[in-house]
Parts: structure tokens; sequence; C-alpha cells
């Protein structure tokens, strides 16, 4: 992994964190703060993203598509849904990724991935949550999934937080427990460089599809 990177980008967050919610919130446009989507609080920090929360109900019918995009709950696997994600682009994005973070970044956020979809089903079976009947979109229409996940992370304007994106599939506070797990596991040095690549995995999708800031194909 590139240390030196890695921790660069850690600092980044540090510094993003040691800013008040309501001064990052201060340096939002009247018009980007109009937009913030339902449900999303900026004065609420996240874990490692900087202000931006969701605090509304989770979308089950989405994380269901994730999961079923994945092969399903008895074998998902976080490289099927990138597959499903990426389609023909997909030997480019992990080369891309691994270049950038580093191969074995990379193979631990795959390993996150897959703890992360285990572990939100564990929960889903032990709090008796019912899944929806139907997925949000097709599973295996990857541009439509990309373009809900990117859109379920938009915090306003063009800004886009992935916790508030994760937020959106599980709620947040399941969201935090699944953290917690991660840490317990893996570390919070993992925790994080998770939900780093997961953002510039998902920023690379909506560029490659032409998705604007929620999600939808843009005007060409």
């Amino acid at each position: 992994m590139h240390i030196s990177r890695f921790l660069g980008g850690l600092a980044i967050a540090a510094l993003t964190l040691s800013m008040s919610p309501v001064q990052a919130a201060s340096k939002m446009s009247a018009s980007q703060m109009a937009a913030v989507p339902s449900g999303v609080d900026l004065k609420m920090n996240s874990r490692f993203g900087g202000p931006g929360v969701y605090t509304g109900a989770p979308a089950l019918s989405v994380t269901l598509a994730v999961v079923m995009a994945g092969g399903g709950p008895k074998q998902y696997s976080t490289m099927t849904l990138l597959k499903t994600l990426a389609g023909d682009k997909t030997s480019a994005e992990v080369a891309k990724l691994s270049k950038q973070y580093g191969k074995s970044a990379v193979g631990q956020f795959v390993k996150t991935f897959d703890f992360i979809i285990s572990d939100a089903l564990h929960y889903v079976t032990v709090k008796h949550i019912t899944l929806p009947s139907q997925p949000a979109v097709d599973p295996k229409d990857g541009e439509k999934l990309a373009g809900v996940l990117w859109g379920a992370s938009s915090i306003g304007g063009d800004k886009h937080n992935v916790e508030a994106g994760l937020d959106h599939l599980v709620g947040h506070p399941l969201h935090m427990q699944i953290m917690t797990d991660i840490d317990g596991k893996y570390g919070v040095a993992a925790d994080a460089q998770y939900h780093v690549i997961l953002l510039t995995a998902l920023t690379d999708l909506a560029s490659a599809y032409h998705l604007d800031a929620n999600g939808k194909m843009k005007a060409m």
C-alpha cells in the first residue's frame, strides 16, 4: 500500500473534520443549501467524510439491489458487484484504483466490503428487518444502480459524502454499528480507507456514465 498517500489522505480527512459542521455549511452557497436532499443534516459530521449525515429511513430496496447485484445474500461478492456496476470498465477501474491506492489497499477494500454486507445481513436477521420484495432498480443494470448510489451520496450542490450514501442503505444508527464492527475486525485505518476508495470508485463511475450530482444521466 502507498502508506504516504494514505496517511496524507487521512490528514486531509482530519483537517476536514476539524471544521465544524456549521462552518462547513456556511461555505456552501444559498443554491447549494437549498438543494440539500431530504433527510441530510449538514450540521452533523460523518465519521470520516466531514459534514453530511443522512438521518432518514433507509432505502432498503436499494440495499436489496446492491446485494442482488453482488450475487445474492448467500453468494455475495464485492468483485461481482463491481463487475455489475462497471461492466467492461471493471479491469480498467481496478487497475486505476490499484495504481492510486496500492494493490494491497484495494484487496483490503474488497475484504472490508464483503464483511460489511455480511454484517448488514446479520443485523437484518437478528433485528427482524423485512427487506422489500423488489429492488429499487434492476440489479443487472450497473449504470442505473451506480446512478442510485451516486445520488444517495449527494449532500447538496455538487458535493458528495459516501457515508451519507451508506446511511441511505442501512440507516445511520446501523451504519455506525457496522463501522464499529469493521474497527474490531480490521481496524480504524481499514475502515477509513474503505470509505475513501468507495467514494473514488463511485466518482469514477459517475464520470464514466456521465451522471449529474443526483445520479441522473446528463444531457449530451
